[in-house]
């Protein structure tokens, strides 16, 4: 076989916009735009909540994509003042920060994950496999997934795992996130745990191990944080048991 005959997976330059200005270009799937744009605005701290991004518009250009969104003035006022309009390769997750502080900042506190949150991300896992349909051929794709007690709830994939959490995070909207946890085919990063705290999310599973300032950022703000593996579950931070 040549790398001729291997089905590959999609990547364009994806030019998030708000109020006329460009916040970011990252390398991504094109698809699921409006999610990315709102998930993008939530997890990165340009916005509270998804619904604050409105009159989005997706617009198509030869060399790439360009997805516009309204938010309310302040915010464009303070997006604008740490501006990062650049090329975020797919690998990506601080490009641009302009600061170590903002690198390294501490999101708010999440609340206690639900019981059984982690029995439910370990369901979780088994059934994701069967719900990557970009993943099939290609096996270049990274998965997110929102999930509770009761299952997956929505899952998104795209080629940067950056990418497919900021869909997830945009597509959850304004459900309830606190009983729930979010579900990585990744290894977590610092900038992935930020993300998911600024979105309320309570647990983060992955199946594969965190960075250290990701397990020192867990703890210090309330998340459940844990790697599943074959053989089990590796815990790293759990608010009121003892990590093992």
């Amino acid at each position: 076989m040549t790398g001729d005959d291997i089905t590959l997976p999609h990547e364009v330059a994806v030019a998030l916009v708000f109020n006329g200005s460009t916040a970011a270009v990252m390398m991504a799937s094109p698809d699921d735009h409006m999610d990315f744009l709102r998930g993008f605005a939530v997890s990165e701290g340009v916005v509270g909540a998804a619904r604050d991004v409105t009159d989005i518009e997706v617009i198509d250009h030869p060399n790439g994509i360009e997805v516009r969104g309204r938010i309310p003035e302040n915010r464009a006022k303070a997006l604008n003042a740490r501006r990062r309009a650049l090329v975020g390769p797919v690998g990506c997750g601080l490009c641009g920060i302009e600061s170590l502080d903002a690198a390294m900042s501490s999101p708010p506190c999440v609340p206690a994950a639900a019981a059984g949150i982690r029995a439910a991300a370990r369901a979780a896992l088994a059934e994701l496999d069967r719900l990557q349909a970009h993943r099939a051929e290609p096996r270049a794709m990274h998965a997110a997934a929102f999930f509770n007690t009761a299952g997956i709830v929505l899952m998104r994939e795209d080629v940067g795992r950056h990418n497919a959490l900021d869909k997830v995070i945009g597509a959850v909207g304004g459900m309830d996130v606190s009983a729930g946890g979010v579900l990585l085919t990744s290894r977590v990063s610092l900038d992935l745990l930020q993300k998911c705290a600024r979105a309320g999310v309570p647990a983060l599973c992955s199946v594969s191990r965190p960075t250290r300032a990701a397990v020192d950022l867990a703890r210090r703000v309330g998340m459940t944080l844990c790697t599943l593996t074959p053989q089990d579950d590796l815990v790293f931070s759990a608010p009121g048991e003892v990590p093992e």
